[in-house]
């Protein structure tokens, strides 16, 4: 099986890849914008000609989209995960490779739900900033586009590299630095949230299981369980053997002075506002993920602990 993956340097990307080279019946080809790339190739600025012109010499059986931005304005959210899935959209209709398009959404297309309940896919989106929108146009766009395609809703994944701007990746830099430090307490905020994690290798065989199935529409890819962000740090502070305190900030109403790691600061110094939930999904987040069962034979496998214990290897290896 002949498989395009895009995006392959991300960090979904990354583990998509390492999956994929481990199945002996798929011949990978990464496309992307790094120069280890086998092609170097620029969704948000390439034209869907250029891309159909490829797809046509290399004929795969499945492009993989794992390409995107997380951070950014509105208008560079736009390019990297609306236009750029536009042009992939548009060149696999222009091709004659018959490709079948696996495209990596994720929760933030949601929104906030309602404390306790489990998010299917049915739900109404309503992302609550650029990020969700920008990432809920380019799933409609698929949707929309008459190929064989499937999106994976994708909720918080977790585990080896991390990126440091995330929840746990804050969490675990701020235990680092108190460790380092000797410091007897962590003060900690924005603490509150309760997602539904799932670790980023478990991310990658659903990729694999969607690659091979038939299935299309819409398929959450979760744990199937909301866990509060204090009870995160609780199990990371065991497994990184921190003795020391862990505060929980008040938070104030309106927007937070801060939140994970928080800066000790006096108060001609203020930390900078961020707000409660910046990635617009409210105080609570979980997955329905029956369809994923059902469709593809795929449950998570690795725990939260084994997640965490991952993540605080990469942050130890930094002290």
């Amino acid at each position: 099986m002949r498989v395009l993956l895009i995006g392959a340097n991300g960090y979904i990307g990354r583990f998509v890849a390492d999956r994929l080279l481990a199945d002996p019946a798929v011949q990978l080809t990464a496309l992307g914008r790094g120069d280890d790339a086998d092609v170097r190739f620029d969704l948000a600025t390439g034209s869907p000609g250029a891309l159909t012109r490829f797809l046509d010499a290399v004929h795969p059986g499945v492009v993989i989209n794992c390409a995107g931005a997380i951070r950014g304005g509105a208008r560079e959210l736009t390019r990297h995960n609306t236009v750029a899935v536009a042009t992939v959209c548009e060149a696999l209709r222009r091709s004659g490779c018959g490709a079948r398009l696996v495209q990596i959404g994720c929760s933030a297309e949601y929104g906030p739900s309602q404390p306790g309940s489990s998010t299917a896919e049915d739900a109404v989106p309503r992302p609550g900033g650029p990020y969700g929108v920008s990432k809920l146009a380019a799933t409609e766009l698929v949707l929309g586009s008459g190929l064989d395609a499937v999106v994976l809703r994708v909720f918080s994944p977790a585990g080896p590299g991390t990126p440091a701007g995330s929840p746990l990746g804050r969490l675990a830099e701020a235990m680092r630095r108190a460790m380092q430090s000797g410091d007897g307490e962590l003060k900690l905020g924005g603490l509150g949230a309760q997602r539904d994690f799932v670790d980023v290798r478990d991310v990658a065989r659903a990729v694999h299981a969607a690659s091979l199935s038939a299935a299309q529409g819409v398929i959450n890819i979760g744990s199937g369980r909301a866990v509060r962000l204090r009870d995160a740090a609780a199990v990371l502070a065991r497994v990184a053997g921190y003795g020391g305190a862990l505060h929980e900030l008040d938070a104030p109403p309106g927007p937070l002075r801060s939140t994970i790691g928080h800066p000790r600061t006096d108060p001609d110094h203020a930390a900078p506002v961020a707000y409660p939930y910046p990635d617009g999904c409210g105080s609570w987040q979980q997955a329905d993920v029956r369809t994923a069962r059902d469709r593809l034979g795929w449950r998570p496998r690795i725990n939260l602990e084994e997640s965490l214990a991952d993540i605080w290897m990469e942050a130890a290896c930094r002290i």
